[in-house]
């Protein structure tokens, strides 16, 4: 009896000498939790995956050798630890620069805070504009015409507007088809599309190192879901080889869409800005399309 007793007070007194709880701790803990689990998420499927795993090997190794007082090892891992930070901040500089841009995407900080140019609106992308483009998409893709079109929405693409020749037209299914139509000098590259005029034609576009991405797509395709993976721009594939119609958003590549697909996704963007449901961002596609693994 006397030693159940003092096995009782030994918890008791263990017990009591735990840190209090409070609402602030089970805060921090919430937030570091998420911050953990979206690292983890971004990680995965990028260069940096290989790097988390061999982190964790050499975080291993240092426990090891902080237990059996390694020191020759601890005395290395001091001495370098700092340079190899700065290392590996250099060399996976653009998956960095893309998860803060992610992170600048966030639906929740744009609706606290608004980086968006101030637009006039009855300048902006209409369902005229997009029957438009459709109509001249299908005409293209009938006629195997191959063609790139990137449809600006909230981030601006100004540096790759840059790359190309200033159009500044209104948008028509003529002028679209005539930029694309072979042996011209406007038919390669990009067109961008910033509310209802073509600003700018022949850019040039990030190419996406998504390693999912078919064999059998060809610069076309990547560049135009690398520019959908940087952006938020919606973006118009036409493959020269056999006139299927694709489209990007958000790093998704949806292709052999059809155009009362295209166009009703297209609508569907049109009103989601004019009625400001900013909180609603379109992730997936729906049944009617394939993505770029299949």
């Amino acid at each position: 009896m006397t030693s159940i007793k003092d096995l009782l007070a030994v918890i008791y007194e263990f017990v009591y000498q735990l840190p209090t709880i409070k609402i602030k701790d089970l805060i921090e803990v919430f937030i570091i939790a998420f911050v953990i689990y979206e690292l983890m998420l971004w990680v995965r499927g990028t260069r940096a995956w290989m790097l988390f795993k061999g982190i964790i090997v050499l975080g291993m190794v240092s426990g090891i050798a902080t237990i059996f007082e390694l020191n020759t090892i601890l005395w290395i891992f001091s001495k370098t630890i700092n340079v190899g930070i700065i290392a590996l901040i250099i060399v996976f500089q653009p998956e960095l620069r893309r998860a803060l841009e992610q992170l600048g995407r966030r639906n929740f900080l744009n609706s606290i805070i608004s980086f968006d140019d101030n637009r006039d609106k009855e300048d902006g992308l209409d369902e005229t504009i997009i029957s438009e483009i459709v109509k001249a998409v299908f005409e293209m893709s009938s006629a195997k015409t191959g063609a790139l079109i990137v449809i600006e929405q909230n981030e601006r693409l100004d540096e790759y507007e840059k790359t190309g020749i200033k159009i500044g037209a209104y948008v028509t299914k003529q002028i679209l088809v005539n930029i694309f139509e072979h042996n011209t000098p406007l038919h390669d590259g990009a067109v961008i599309i910033r509310g209802n005029r073509i600003e700018a034609a022949t850019c040039y576009l990030p190419l996406s190192d998504n390693k999912s991405l078919s064999k059998e797509l060809g610069t076309r395709h990547r560049a135009g879901l690398g520019i959908s993976e940087v952006s938020d721009a919606i973006v118009i594939i036409v493959s020269e080889e056999n006139g299927k119609v694709s489209a990007a958003l958000g790093g998704n590549l949806v292709r052999g869409v059809e155009a009362e697909y295209l166009k009703n996704k297209l609508l569907h963007i049109y009103l989601q800005s004019t009625e400001k449901k900013s909180f609603k961002l379109w992730k997936g596609w729906p049944i009617g399309g394939r993505k770029n693994n299949e």
